[in-house]
């Protein structure tokens, strides 16, 4: 998140792209490694899945989206999965406004890896809303991936899963396959129902446009003559960058200090 009060810019190549603050969201993925986190991000932004595996230090991506003439933004932070900096991965969540915790099916100490970030999103998010008195519901989907294996590797039952959400109606359990495209669309488009965003920022439900379409992109008149029917695009940038943590560290410090409170707070320290 930029620290701005009005205005989120997006600058890649020759496009400059005004997104409003109040429509710009960041959806943070967690989990153990070897879990296929950074697949399922894949196949949100590519429709892809990549065979070989590179262990992920921090990746971030930045989808923007035009929806009936309004503009979106959805940062997306794929996380490591062996947390070195436990500081930077409560950051990480205190600037999160939906959540993807992914696990394996065949791996039992994921699946309790997720239990344990669960817990933590949960106590670090409690924390930011006493201080911010915000009434805003916590979007989340436990996600156990490689669906496609035989049952004979699975070490998580499918009830156990549906266990950590039956309590939340702001959480909800898919068993996906990245690798077959399984159920990830169905999976996303209930995050974002959940968050109350438009179903159309769904893989599947918009039209992917090029970067060089950036200038035209954000006018409300942007239709492109092929597409019938259809007035909802996204559109990868890619030259976005993960924002500085003293930028995050103000931005989680203004939604507290514009409450106006004069009181002393208890703080919410990043640690």
């Amino acid at each position: 998140f930029q620290d701005q009060a009005m205005m989120k810019t997006m600058s890649g190549g020759n496009c400059n792209l005004n997104v409003p603050a109040k429509n710009s969201y960041r959806m943070v993925v967690l989990g153990a490694s070897r879990v296929g986190k950074s697949s399922i991000v894949s196949r949100f932004l590519n429709g892809r899945f990549e065979d070989q595996y590179t262990p992920t230090i921090e990746d971030f991506h930045r989808k923007v989206y035009n929806i009936r003439g309004d503009m979106y933004q959805l940062d997306i932070l794929d996380t490591s999965g062996n947390h070195p900096f436990p500081a930077m991965r409560r950051l990480s969540i205190l600037t999160g406004d939906v959540f993807i915790l992914v696990f394996s099916l065949d791996n039992r100490e994921s699946f309790d890896e997720v239990k344990r970030l669960q817990k933590q999103i949960l106590e670090v998010k409690s924390c930011l809303k006493n201080k911010t008195k915000e009434s805003a519901d916590l979007p989340m989907v436990i996600c156990g991936n490689k669906n496609d294996h035989s049952e004979i590797f699975r070490k998580v039952r499918t009830d156990e899963g549906q266990n950590l959400v039956s309590s939340d109606e702001n959480c909800a359990y898919f068993e996906v396959s990245a690798k077959k495209n399984t159920n990830v669309d169905e999976m996303f488009y209930v995050l974002f129902s959940m968050a109350k965003l438009p179903h159309e920022m769904s893989p599947s439900l918009h039209r992917k446009i090029s970067i060089q379409y950036g200038d035209t992109f954000q006018q409300k008149s942007f239709r492109m003559r092929r597409v019938k029917d259809m007035d909802a695009y996204g559109m990868i940038s890619p030259f976005a960058r993960r924002p500085s943590v003293n930028s995050d560290l103000k931005y989680i410090k203004s939604k507290v200090l514009r409450e106006g409170q004069s009181r002393e707070r208890e703080k919410c320290t990043v640690q």
